[in-house]
This record gives C-alpha cells, structure tokens and sequence, in this order.
C-alpha cells in the first residue's frame, strides 16, 4: 500500500494521497479526543468536521451552512458557528483569519500554533507544524518585550500542483 505524500511530510495532497484515509484519520482522532476530554462529538458537530476536511481547500461558516442545507439539514447559522467554535476550542479546526474560512488540524492532540501555506491558484491550504518557526516568532516576541496570546502565520504562494514547470 502507497504512503500518501502526508504522512511523508510533504505538506501538500500530491500524488497518491488517499483523502479517505485523511478523512476518515480525521474524525478517529476527533472521537478520541473529545471522548478523552469529556466532550460530546455530536453527529452536527462530527459532520460539519467531516466538511471542512472534505477537501483542502479552508471552507466558511456559510459554505458549510450550505451544504447542510442541501443535505436537507436543518440548520441555522449560530448552530455552525457553535460547532465549529466547540470544533476550534477542542483543537480540531484552525482558522485561517485571512480567509475567514477554517481548516482541519493535523495535530489536534500536540499543542502548536498554526503555520498555514495557501496556494493563490487553487486555494488549497497545508498546515505546517514546525517548532523552528515557532521558536523563532516567540524569541522576537520576547527580545521586544511582547508577550504572543495567539500565534497564526499565513504564508501565500503557489504548491507545487499550481506551479508552472
């Protein structure tokens, strides 16, 4: 069985990424993690987890709120901005602020700050936990006498899908 380019440490879906196993990875861990933590994974909850790591691309609150509905879903938009508040505040979502979309952690049970690379051609998004970069933001922080309450970093680029030989 292929190993997707993922789990070699290639931050994005390329070649023969299987996204069923990413997927269903995904809402594994998030049953673990919210039962270890005595928190209910409520099937909207599950579900509106199991959209945003539909694909790679960050999704909104109201992309989502759509899908339920074409899912005949009854769902108003507080009910997905609670879901994907308890999704984030358990460690299973990031938000990319610049999008105001949201992204599934890869990491949801190790404490880290969010590094994200967006491709401006296809949109998809690849969280990067690297502990370098984050070392390095805080030591800043520290040498200015700045104390970081939150940490995301944002780059923009293109992946290697969208780049032009």
């Amino acid at each position: 069985m292929a190993t997707s380019s993922k789990a070699q440490g290639h931050p994005f879906a390329v070649g023969d990424h299987n996204h069923r196993r990413c997927v269903a990875t995904a809402l594994r861990a998030a049953a673990v993690l919210c039962e270890r933590q005595g928190v209910r994974l409520t099937a909207l909850r599950r579900r509106v987890l199991e959209l945003i790591w539909r694909g790679h691309q960050p999704r909104g609150a109201y992309d989502l709120l759509e899908e339920l509905h074409r899912e005949g879903r009854r769902a108003a938009p507080p009910t997905v901005y609670r879901a994907l508040e308890f999704l984030r505040a358990q460690g299973l979502i990031h938000r990319i602020e610049s999008l105001n979309a949201f992204i599934g952690c890869v990491s949801p049970d190790e404490p880290h700050s969010g590094h994200f690379m967006i491709c401006n051609d296809c949109g998809c998004a690849a969280e990067v936990n690297d502990r370098a970069v984050g070392n390095a933001v805080a030591r800043s922080a520290s040498l200015s006498g700045f104390v970081i309450e939150q940490q995301t970093i944002e780059l923009r680029g293109l992946c290697p899908a969208c780049q032009t030989p």
